[in-house]
C-alpha cells in the first residue's frame, strides 16, 4: 500500500519527529517527498506533524492526498484525517469518515463526543444530537450523555403530529406502524406532541404551538389546516392509494390549500404522483413534492436462508383493493398441479360482502383443505417463519410493505402487476395472469439470500429515517421556501 524508501533524508525527519523536533522533522519529509510524491506513508507522516505544528487546514490536504493515492483503507491514514479535521472545526468532513472508522474497528465514543462539542461550538444542533445518538448507540452505559441530548431537543424545533381524523390515537394505534416508527425516531431529536384532541380549535392551538406540524392519513385535518392563518411549517404525507380521490372516490386534493402546505410527501410507487397530479395538475407550483419510499426495520424480520417449500403467505387487511378474489383463481390452478401448497391470509375482512363471497368461492374451487385465513397478526416475523413464498393480488398498493417484509425474511416474491409495481420490484417477479403465478411458484429458482439483499440495498427504514431528517432539519434551519416564494426569486431545498 506504501512506496518503501530507505531515503536518509526520510529517516532523518521520522526521528526527528519521534524527538518532537517537529519543524525539522517537516523540512526533511518534505524534502523527501519532492523526489518521491507519491509515497503514501510519506504524505500521511508529512500529515500528522503539520496537525502537530498547528497547521491542520495543510495537514488534510497532506493526508487527503495520502488517503487518495492509498490502494486499501489504511486505518493510520482515516484516524489522522478525522483528528486535523475536527482541530480545523471541520465537523462535517470528520463524520463522513465515521463509517469506514467503524468498520475498521477504531471508531470510540471519544472522537464522536469531541464531535459533537466542534457542532455544539459552531450552534449546529442537529449535528451534535445525531454524532451523541451515535455515541450512546454505540455505548450505552454513558449516562451523562442522556441530560446533554436532552437539553438539545428542548431547544430545537418542535414537531406536532396529526393522524387519524379527529378521535385520539394513542402512538402505535392509528398511526401505523410507518408513522410509529417516524415518530419514535422524531422524538429523540425534537420536541414532540401527538394531537389528541377532537376540534379545529384544539388542532389550531397545537398548531401554533409547533414549528413545524406533520399530517397523515387525515384528510379533514389537512383541508382544514390549510384554511387556518399560517403560525407553522406544515408536512402532510400521503399513506398511499387510500389517499389518492382517483382511488379512494374522497374528492378532498382539490380542497386543500396547497399554498399553506410546505412539503408534501408521497411514498415510493410513482404511479400515486402521477394519480395525484391527474386531481390537482398545478399542485407541483403550490408546494414541495417530495418521494420518500417506506423503508423495512430490518433488525424486526429475521432472515432465514430457507429452502424451496409448499406455504405461501399474503399479508394484509382483506378488501376489494387487496384482491383476495384473484388469488383464489391462482391458487386453484396451483392446487390442480400440485395439491401440496398451502395459502395463507394475514389480515382481517374489511367486508362482510367480500367475506362471504371469499369464503364461498374457497368451497367451490375446493379449496378448504389448502387456503387459510389466520387473522391479524401481532408478530408478522414469527408468522413468517414457516412460509417460502410472499405472494400478492393486489390492484394498487403504495409500495407493498407486507411484501418487502416478506422479502426481508428470505420469502420469494409473486406480485400481480399492479400500477407501478415494475418501478418498485424487479419484473421477474411480477405476473400478469394466473398461469404466470404457478410458473414463478413451480420455478426452481429460489434464492433467499437474494431478495433479502434487495430490501437492504432499496428499502432499508435507515434510509427512510434519514431523508424524513433531512426535511425536518431543513426545515427548522428556515432553508425551505414556500412554492410563492420559489416562483419569486427562492431556492428549491437540497434535497429535492
Amino acid at each position: 500500500m506504501t512506496t518503501e524508501t530507505n531515503s536518509d533524508y526520510y529517516q532523518r525527519g521520522l526521528e526527528l519527529a519521534e524527538a518532537g523536533r517537529y519543524q525539522e522533522a517537516l523540512a526533511c519529509i518534505e524534502g523527501h517527498l519532492r523526489t518521491a510524491p507519491d509515497d503514501v506513508q510519506a504524505l500521511n507522516d508529512a500529515g500528522a506533524i503539520l496537525h502537530c505544528l498547528g497547521r491542520s487546514d495543510e495537514a488534510i490536504k497532506h493526508l487527503v492526498q495520502a488517503r487518495n493515492l492509498s490502494t486499501g483503507v489504511d486505518a493510520e491514514i482515516v484516524w489522522n484525517l478525522v483528528e486535523a479535521y475536527l482541530a480545523d472545526g471541520r465537523a462535517n468532513e470528520a463524520t463522513q469518515l465515521f463509517d469506514d472508522m467503524e468498520r475498521m474497528g477504531i471508531l470510540n465514543v471519544d472522537v464522536l463526543n469531541r464531535t459533537a462539542n466542534v457542532f455544539l461550538n459552531q450552534d449546529k444542533l442537529a449535528d451534535a444530537i445525531e454524532t451523541l445518538l451515535r455515541s450512546l448507540q454505540l455505548a450505552p452505559e454513558q449516562e451523562i450523555l442522556r441530560p446533554m441530548i436532552e437539553v438539545i431537543r428542548s431547544k430545537r424545533a418542535k414537531i406536532a403530529f396529526f393522524c387519524g381524523g379527529w378521535q385520539p390515537h394513542p402512538l402505535g394505534m392509528g398511526m401505523g406502524p410507518s408513522l410509529a416508527d417516524i415518530y419514535e425516531f422524531t422524538e429523540r431529536r425534537f420536541p414532540v406532541q401527538l394531537f389528541e384532541g377532537q376540534s379545529p380549535n384544539q388542532m389550531h392551538e397545537l398548531m401554533k404551538w409547533s414549528d413545524i406540524c406533520w399530517f397523515e392519513g387525515c384528510a379533514d385535518m389537512v383541508v382544514e389546516a390549510s384554511k387556518q392563518p399560517k403560525v407553522c411549517k406544515n408536512i402532510v404525507r400521503l399513506r398511499g392509494f387510500e389517499q389518492v380521490p382517483a382511488f379512494a372516490g374522497i374528492d378532498w386534493v382539490s380542497q386543500v390549500r396547497w399554498e399553506n402546505i410546505d412539503i408534501l410527501i408521497i411514498d415510493g410507487n410513482p404511479f400515486v404522483k402521477d394519480a395525484l397530479l391527474q386531481e390537482v395538475p398545478d399542485i407541483e407550483n403550490r408546494t414541495w413534492l417530495i418521494t420518500v419510499p417506506n423503508g423495512v426495520n430490518l433488525d424486526k424480520f429475521k432472515f432465514i436462508d430457507r429452502g424451496r417449500g409448499k406455504n405461501l403467505a399474503c399479508i394484509g387487511n382483506l378488501d376489494m383493493r387487496k384482491n383476495p378474489m384473484f388469488l383464489l383463481q391462482c391458487m386453484q390452478k396451483l392446487h390442480y398441479i400440485d395439491p401440496g401448497y398451502k395459502l395463507f391470509f394475514a389480515g382481517t375482512f374489511q367486508s362482510p360482502m367480500l367475506q362471504q363471497y371469499v369464503r364461498h368461492m374457497v368451497q367451490a374451487l375446493k379449496l378448504t383443505e389448502v387456503v387459510f385465513f389466520d387473522g391479524w397478526q401481532e408478530d408478522i416475523n414469527s408468522w413468517l417463519q414457516d412460509k417460502h413464498y410472499i405472494v400478492s393480488g393486489s390492484l394498487a398498493e403504495s409500495q407493498g410493505m407486507g411484501l418487502l417484509e416478506g422479502m426481508a425474511c428470505g420469502l420469494k416474491p409473486v406480485i400481480h402487476n399492479f400500477p407501478g409495481a415494475s418501478q418498485i420490484f424487479p419484473s421477474e417477479f411480477l405476473f400478469n395472469i394466473s398461469e404466470e403465478f404457478c410458473g414463478q411458484i413451480l420455478s426452481d429458482i429460489y434464492q433467499p439470500q437474494r431478495y433479502r439483499r434487495f430490501v437492504e440495498e432499496n428499502y432499508p427504514l435507515k434510509r427512510q429515517l434519514s431523508k424524513v431528517n433531512d426535511i425536518l432539519t431543513q426545515l427548522e434551519a428556515g432553508r425551505v421556501c414556500s412554492a410563492h416564494q420559489q416562483r419569486n426569486g427562492g431556492h428549491s431545498p437540497p434535497y429535492i
